[in-house]
């Protein structure tokens, strides 16, 4: 107990051995007395322990691996806050940086003055770029001298949920345009008898979270132009392209989906998704410096110098935008293709293995996103997408199981996010363990029905 006693005081003990392993952790109030460094590591690593293993996490877009190099970067940046501009004004100049190369990825014209900065997530991202769009449209309206009651936000029901929380949290209307079952995009036909002169903006998904797909965007574009022309309305189009913002500039450029359209003012993109970094680091982009009101954009003094700043969140760690930065002189454009490419590669590879099983109906096969979304075929009986999700989790893989937006609530789909380091022959070893689950599945089903038989 005496050489314990001293370790303790130095801060350390004898891990496992120790006293903290026999009492319960603390749970619900601050504990008197604390513990050495190493035994509430060691607590906490091996409770840890009980989550997923992330390498094996196909349901999140979420960035679960890094190089070395760059894990030392956020490490090293960990302790800055980014916001403290006046002791930090390198990190911001790297945000800049950063700023600058997205504009041009996204073909911002060279005559624009874009505008953009760094947020916690597409979240934040998407909120603050349909508040700027609300406060562009009161002031138009006051211009115009003209009521600014009742504006309303259009995006589709297959939109992620900050949509919904943007419009409850800020008090806009939501015109919300229905999927159907075997449609589960933007359908214009359905957009266009919802726009008025209170439409703020329209919404458009490069990379849907339900089914990985992308909106219509250059007919949403036309319609929108066509309706400035026709009813002077200049209503702006925000694109969504969480998820498919750091792919199609890489694996098809000449798709237009961006700032090359006239309508789309400002785009939103997840540096912790398909952009390479951990969690969290997100950008919103504005085509024009002019079209964001300059009243959301605040400056303070308090932290030294004059610093402005417009997003929702002000103290955070810098880590997210060095790591993003390190991605982008480490890959370059040929470094992301590649990455990209293999990605699509792999998740068409799959596509291919569970199309020829003949258990399933692809919805999505990779196409444009390396995303992968199946539902059971009709020939398939006695078990759900949510068994076979369960069921795969025994071996260790995260497949995300859950129905569609409503008008196609009856569909139950599996999705599987294929990221950097899902290889081909994760491919073979999931789509394996896949078939395995599907026998199991089918053996547990007819051994149910032979026992209700005999009950009987």
């Amino acid at each position: 107990m005496l050489s314990e006693k001293i370790t303790e005081e130095e801060g350390h003990s004898q891990t496992y051995s120790s006293r903290f392993f026999e009492e319960p952790i603390p749970k619900y109030s601050l504990p008197e007395k604390g513990m050495p460094a190493n035994a509430a590591y060691q607590l906490i690593h091996d409770e840890l322990n009980l989550d997923a293993n992330p390498s094996l996490n196909l349901a999140t877009f979420v960035t679960t691996w890094m190089e070395p190099e760059a894990t030392q970067l956020i490490q090293e940046s960990l302790h800055k806050n980014f916001i403290d501009h006046d002791e930090y004004p390198q990190s911001e100049k790297i945000q800049t940086r950063c700023v600058n190369m997205l504009a041009r990825l996204f073909n911002a014209p060279d005559e624009a003055n874009t505008m953009g900065t760094a947020t916690i997530g597409s979240s934040e991202a998407i909120m603050l770029a349909l508040l700027g769009h609300k406060w562009a449209w009161k002031k138009r309206r006051q211009a115009e001298g003209k009521s600014v009651e009742r504006p309303n936000v259009i995006f589709g029901a297959h939109a992620h949920i900050c949509w919904e929380k943007f419009a409850k949290y800020f008090d806009v209307e939501m015109r919300v345009v229905p999927v159907d079952e075997g449609s589960y995009t933007l359908r214009i036909e359905k957009v266009e008898p919802l726009i008025d002169e209170n439409t703020i903006c329209v919404g458009g998904i490069v990379g849907s979270t339900y089914t990985g797909e992308i909106d219509p965007i250059q007919v949403l574009n036309s319609l929108l132009v066509t309706i400035k022309r026709e009813k002077g309305w200049d209503i702006p189009l925000h694109i969504d392209a969480a998820s498919g913002g750091f792919i199609l500039p890489f694996t098809n450029p000449k798709f237009v989906w961006d700032f090359r359209l006239e309508q789309v003012q400002s785009i939103n993109v997840s540096g912790h998704k398909f952009g390479l970094v951990y969690p969290g680091v997100g950008w919103i982009l504005w085509k024009e410096k002019k079209d964001f009101p300059d009243d959301l954009i605040y400056k303070v003094d308090y932290l030294g110098g004059w610093m402005p700043t417009y997003t929702l969140n002000f103290s955070r760690g810098s880590g997210g935008i060095i790591a993003q930065y390190y991605n982008f002189l480490r890959l370059g454009r040929e470094g992301y293709t590649n990455i990209m490419q293999n990605s699509l590669n792999n998740a068409r590879y799959l596509s291919q293995l569970l199309q020829k099983d003949g258990r399933f109906t692809l919805i999505n096969r990779g196409e444009e996103l390396p995303i992968v979304i199946m539902r059971l075929a009709p020939s398939v009986e006695g078990y759900t997408v949510f068994d076979l999700s369960e069921k795969v989790r025994e071996k260790g893989w995260i497949l995300s199981a859950y129905t569609l937006p409503k008008n196609a609530e009856e569909v139950a789909v599996l999705r599987v996010v294929v990221r950097e380091n899902f290889s081909h022959d994760m491919a073979e070893l999931l789509y394996g363990h896949i078939q395995e689950a599907c026998l199991t599945l089918d053996k547990e089903k007819r051994e149910h029905t032979k026992t209700h038989i005999n009950v009987c």
